[in-house]
């Protein structure tokens, strides 16, 4: 595909055509990657404008987790040096989503380990939630595993606006990662959120060992399952799990993978999420391939970023947040 058949593409896209997963694969081969790029953050500015959405989280409950997800320091198939905790501190996480808000972040997420939570864990996680109502207006989310629909109902009914449930990668590779829980149930929790009302965040790791042909699989199931936010994360190998030691994504891999992405799922939120240190130094190109969206602060088991410094770095892309 040559130049003017990018920019031929993109017109069509921004007119409402859905692209096919030959042109997609075509886009990944392509030359001249600038145009590529370029053309990528021209779909993002005509759907979604210039503003930059921003979310953080916190780790709710950390570790000792039954997936062998292979890339997780929380699974306890792996030795890592993490902290374990089975609830995060109540003030804590209360003070966090309110100084986060009085930063510009507009959402704010307990993250849990494990497969799913408990209902007497839910109870206190929407006691949480509930207070953080009464003490700000930042909009609540939640990624507690495979939880039921009627958990999902209460999660609702506490105040969440989008749940999160990554596929990770794509279906045909998901298997040589993850053996205990499949994209099936993945799907089925994402469904029930959607039939609730509740949006739908759900994206995934790249660079553990998957195909370029993989991550358009991907870009195509989030499409699918209607993914409205869609975190990127990019693979920090973690000593002590089964994929330290994997040779990292280049970053023209990288700069594809999120060009593609938007190719695919115009509207959607292309979201910086974890791996965010491991691309520094080229984040001004990945804001002008696509992205519009990120999570800010502390990730999970890694060190995230500083709020300030990333809406300095935002704004100075020509983001409004």
């Amino acid at each position: 595909m040559n130049k003017q058949q990018i920019i031929d593409l993109t017109e069509k896209v921004k007119n409402g055509y859905s692209v096919t997963i030959d042109e997609v694969l075509s886009l990944t081969k392509v030359e001249d990657k600038e145009t590529l790029y370029a053309c990528a953050n021209d779909i993002r500015k005509y759907f979604c404008g210039n503003k930059m959405d921003l979310c953080s989280i916190v780790n709710a409950k950390s570790g000792k987790c039954s997936e062998n997800c292979k890339w997780c320091s929380q699974s306890a198939f792996h030795k890592t040096d993490i902290e374990t905790y089975p609830m995060v501190d109540k003030n804590l996480a209360i003070n966090e989503a309110i100084s986060n808000r009085n930063q510009g972040v507009m959402r704010y997420s307990l993250v849990s380990s494990g497969r799913t939570a408990t209902d007497a864990e839910l109870d206190n996680y929407i006691e949480i939630y509930n207070e953080i109502r009464e003490k700000s207006d930042i909009h609540l989310c939640a990624s507690m595993g495979l939880l039921t629909k009627p958990q999902l109902q209460r999660l609702k009914d506490a105040g969440i606006t989008h749940y999160h449930c990554n596929l990770e990668t794509a279906p045909s590779y998901f298997a040589q990662v993850c053996t205990t829980h499949s994209i099936a149930e993945k799907v089925q929790t994402i469904k029930w959120s959607q039939e609730l009302g509740i949006n739908t965040c759900s994206g995934g790791i790249i660079g553990m060992g998957e195909s370029m042909e993989q991550r358009v699989e991907l870009a195509f199931a989030l499409k699918e399952v209607g993914a409205k936010s869609i975190p990127i994360n990019v693979l920090n190998p973690i000593e002590g799990t089964e994929l330290h030691g994997t040779k990292p994504l280049s970053d023209e891999a990288i700069l594809t993978t999120i060009a593609i992405f938007r190719f695919v799922n115009p509207k959607a939120f292309l979201r910086f999420a974890g791996g965010r240190l491991l691309i520094r130094h080229f984040q001004e190109k990945a804001l002008n391939a696509g992205i519009n969206a990120s999570i800010v602060g502390d990730l999970l088991t890694t060190v995230g970023s500083n709020i300030q410094e990333d809406l300095r770095d935002f704004r100075k892309e020509g983001f409004e947040c």
